[in-house]
């Protein structure tokens, strides 16, 4: 079907009279220089117009002539939740958030719902599900003891009903659940499709984006841990964010992507009878607490995430290759930057791996990608080949290059001063500094840990 073609029309912005053509004062209100140019485009979408079918036509404007708005950021009621989204939900911002099933989305979106509406009252929020039915919602929220008697429940698959909702309601949060289900009979009937995925989101964010509303939206994952979909998704959201689990109970909340705060931050929750609960210490989490002597194959390094620190402990297991190639399992710390350090050691440490499988672990599950750990994963290496088990209540700091040398890393006095606090008391570096041991190359490291 070919498409109309839009016109322009002059808008009386006081008593809403329009005609084609501009005026300077308005010949039903007598109100002067009150006439906007206005696009009357019968294409676009539903959210972008006004109840007579117009919308106001965008034109450039020079940088100086930009106001900065302030983004009204809102509390979610959880400060692990506040910590990822950069400080707080913004006003006018779409969030998607990812995890695979039964990772606990729902669970956090509908306490997030319970606890604005426990701070705020008199706010409206519509939850709308694809996937449950209103009873469902209703039982998960009675077991986790919320309350959420104000809370709008909408159970369609149809975005015009979510559109006709949201028009008559004019929530200040808005809950999909999930955006996959969700399909508009100008895309066709078939949910989940690209076009489907595309329309849909692209109604939902102009809407939100025209008024002072917060749009959640919960989305699947692949068996690889991606967000389903196209990713045109991705870059149509302000905020995405990863849900991820190291076992049973505990939680990782992760931001992929955030225009309005830092992607570094990570919140952790634990799930338990009562839904997600922030972890009150998090370094129980990731060290294990061990009298006396370490096993071999084991080192702590403090990491930043964000603006935290956690001191994590790295294990590493070494043996004889079953094949003539030589393997690397790890999980938490990509493979490659494995490779290369069993590398380094073996070129500048003067110890052999390439007959060796090699197995990383991260205890806790935290995924560790900044290249701080290059040190105490070098140290965890050469332990577990030599089976020489490390010094205890040491923590290893520095990123090693090709050529043998531990070079600096950032913010080395917060990370000391939080192992320190956690009961470390040897520290080795790569720079001087107070209360660590500064090495300048791998063969140091060894001859300072191993004494040889």
């Amino acid at each position: 079907m070919a498409k109309k073609k839009a016109s322009i029309v002059y808008k009386c912005s006081n008593c809403g009279y329009t005609q084609p053509a501009w005026l300077g004062r308005c010949p039903q209100c007598g109100e002067w220089n009150s006439m906007e140019e206005c696009i009357n485009d019968p294409n676009a979408g539903s959210a972008l117009l006004k109840a007579d079918g117009t919308s106001l036509r965008i034109k450039p404007l020079p940088m100086s002539q930009i106001e900065i708005q302030d983004e009204g950021r809102i509390s979610t009621g959880d400060k692990e939740f506040d910590r990822v989204l950069g400080g707080g939900a913004t006003k006018r911002s779409a969030t998607l958030i990812g995890g695979e099933p039964g990772i606990g989305k729902s669970t956090l979106l509908i306490q997030t719902a319970a606890n604005m509406l426990r701070e705020n009252p008199g706010s409206r929020i519509l939850y709308v599900s694809g996937e449950e039915s209103a009873s469902q919602i209703k039982g998960r929220a009675i077991r986790l003891g919320l309350a959420v008697d104000q809370l709008e429940i909408l159970c369609t698959l149809r975005l015009e009903d979510i559109l006709s909702a949201l028009d008559s309601l004019n929530p200040g949060m808005v809950i999909i659940d999930s955006i996959q289900t969700v399909y508009s009979v100008e895309a066709g009937i078939i949910p989940g499709t690209v076009n489907q995925l595309k329309y849909c989101a692209n109604e939902l964010i102009g809407w939100v984006k025209e008024r002072d509303s917060i749009l959640f939206m919960t989305a699947h994952v692949t068996k690889d841990g991606n967000i389903a979909g196209p990713k045109s998704l991705e870059h149509m959201v302000d905020t995405v964010i990863s849900f991820e689990r190291n076992n049973d109970e505990v939680r990782f909340l992760r931001a992929m992507k955030n225009r309005f705060g830092s992607v570094d931050e990570l919140g952790i929750f634990q799930m338990d009878s009562d839904g997600l609960k922030a972890v009150k210490d998090p370094s129980a989490l990731f060290l294990t607490r061990r009298e006396g002597t370490i096993p071999a194959g084991v080192s702590y390094v403090p990491v930043f995430e964000g603006s935290r620190v956690f001191v994590v402990e790295i294990q590493a297991l070494t043996v004889p290759a079953k094949a003539s190639l030589n393997r690397v399992y790890s999980d938490k710390v990509d493979s490659a930057r494995v490779s290369r350090v069993a590398a380094v050691l073996e070129k500048r440490g003067g110890i052999r791996f390439s007959d060796q499988d090699i197995y990383i672990n991260v205890a806790g599950g935290m995924r560790l990608t900044e290249s701080a750990i290059d040190g105490a994963l070098a140290a965890a290496l050469y332990s577990a080949r030599t089976d020489i088990p490390l010094p205890a209540k040491t923590v290893i700091v520095g990123e090693l290059s090709l050529a043998g040398e531990i070079r600096p890393v950032t913010k080395l006095k917060q990370r000391i001063k939080a192992a320190v606090e956690l009961g470390f008391d040897k520290a080795i570096v790569s720079e001087k500094i107070s209360g660590a041991v500064a090495v300048e190359s791998i063969g140091a490291m060894v001859k300072e840990l191993f004494k040889k």
